[in-house]
């Protein structure tokens, strides 16, 4: 199946970068180009491409609000954005996240790590710039207690704190069913209960809760 990717960055050479590294990959068509961030809004939400590349710095609307738009909490059929940036503050990274972003990475990654961001985010998993990971869950950490206060105990059993433990960490499925020695479907079957228990819609969230509730140090 060719997983389709719409490019939003107000650099043309960005976005024609961008396009000579996907289109080499069978598998991977690029569907659209915006240059600022109400462009692309209008173009996800008509085209619905399987992942959008999504800078931050866009004239007209931000990268962040747009991101907002197409996959924040009150979007009721929420696209995968994949904010892909220059700038790696850690208040930016957070807001990113909290926006409703299933990844964040630095344009700098290169060609290798930005392609398996894009199958990542496609299936629905979650790659945050290695460079970034590190600061970003210590700042998740730090801000544990106060989120923790207004969560209730979702009452997740056993193996479900396992998976969420092992999404937090970053390990994929597939890695997963290795670790604690289930099946694939067995996997996808905790994850989706996680999901309900928590009210997170992807991995991102969830691994985001397992750092904010303390499971994961």
């Amino acid at each position: 199946m060719t997983l389709r990717v719409l490019l939003a960055d107000d650099q043309a050479l960005v976005r024609t970068g961008f396009r000579l590294i996907l289109e080499r990959v069978p598998g991977l068509e690029v569907v659209g180009e915006a240059e600022n961030g109400e462009q692309a809004v209008a173009l996800a939400r008509r085209l619905r491409p399987d992942v959008t590349l999504m800078d931050i710095r866009m004239p007209l609307v931000d990268g962040l609000a747009a991101t907002r738009r197409l996959a924040g909490p009150d979007v009721e059929d929420p696209l995968r954005v994949l904010v892909v940036t220059t700038f790696d503050l850690d208040e930016l990274v957070h807001e990113a996240l909290c926006s409703g972003a299933c990844g964040f990475l630095l344009k700098d990654a290169g060609p290798g790590l930005l392609v398996e961001a894009v199958h990542a985010a496609a299936n629905g998993e979650a790659l945050v710039s290695p460079s970034i990971t590190t600061r970003l869950l210590a700042h998740f950490t730090a801000t544990s207690a106060r989120r923790r206060a207004r969560r209730a105990d979702p009452a997740l059993t056993h193996r479900e704190l396992d998976v969420a433990k092992a999404i937090a960490r970053g390990r994929t499925n597939a890695e997963i069913t290795e670790e604690l020695t289930i099946s694939l479907s067995t996997v996808k079957t905790h994850l989706a209960s996680i999901q309900r228990k928590i009210a997170a819609r992807n991995r991102t969230e969830i691994a985001v809760w397992a750092w904010e509730s303390g499971l994961v140090r």
